[in-house]
């Protein structure tokens, strides 16, 4: 119990901190991205488990596909955590929830058990599905280092990009997910 209380104190004065320097609004999603209303690129990557996930695996639903730059660093725990938390309000919603980066099964299957997630993270080492996203990106200003660019999309259940945030602020981000995709289902 104490181990829990002090862990809550310390998130709390994290996200206190956090917001201090990173303000609460996150970026709208873009209607005018390039992959908007094209078909998602295809791709099969092992999760933490080492189990191969395909994009094709959920056709028929909609798809929360995150992509962030590192396991275990402050805002990728804040936004893993957040659509851990949130897993049941998009499955409610018809949508699963996937999250990729550059790091090894190995890495993700640690950060996924300390951090009790709740949907697959999937592996992506080669970079390639990073690239045809469009979110391996250059760091500006360090040279020929290049970092995966925080940015989510919404696939629709015919495999079609319906929304795409990019350079995502962590802090209202997954709200504003979710709200898209309460206002795709009521389309339907």
């Amino acid at each position: 119990m104490v181990h829990n209380s002090i862990t809550e104190r310390l998130q709390a004065r994290f996200i206190d901190l956090a917001r201090t320097f990173f303000p609460d609004n996150a970026m709208t999603d873009t209607t005018d991205d390039p992959l908007v209303g094209k078909p998602a690129p295809d791709f099969c990557l092992p999760d933490a488990d080492e189990k191969t996930i395909c994009r094709a695996d959920f056709s028929g639903s909609f798809v929360v596909l995150y992509f962030y730059p590192r396991d275990n660093t402050p805002g990728c725990t804040l936004e893993a955590r957040g659509f851990s938390a949130a897993v049941d309000d998009f499955s409610a919603l018809g949508a699963v929830i996937l999250g990729v980066s550059g790091d090894s099964v190995d890495s993700h299957k640690k950060f996924a058990e300390k951090q009790n997630l709740r949907f697959p993270i999937l592996s992506d080492t080669s970079h390639a599905v990073l690239k045809s996203y469009g979110v391996w990106k250059e760091k500006k200003g360090i040279g020929a280092l290049f970092s995966t660019e925080r940015s989510t999309f919404l696939i629709d259940p015919e495999g079609t990009v319906a929304a795409v945030w990019r350079k995502v602020r962590v802090f209202g981000h997954i709200e504003e997910v979710r709200e898209r995709l309460q206002e795709l289902t009521k389309k339907r």
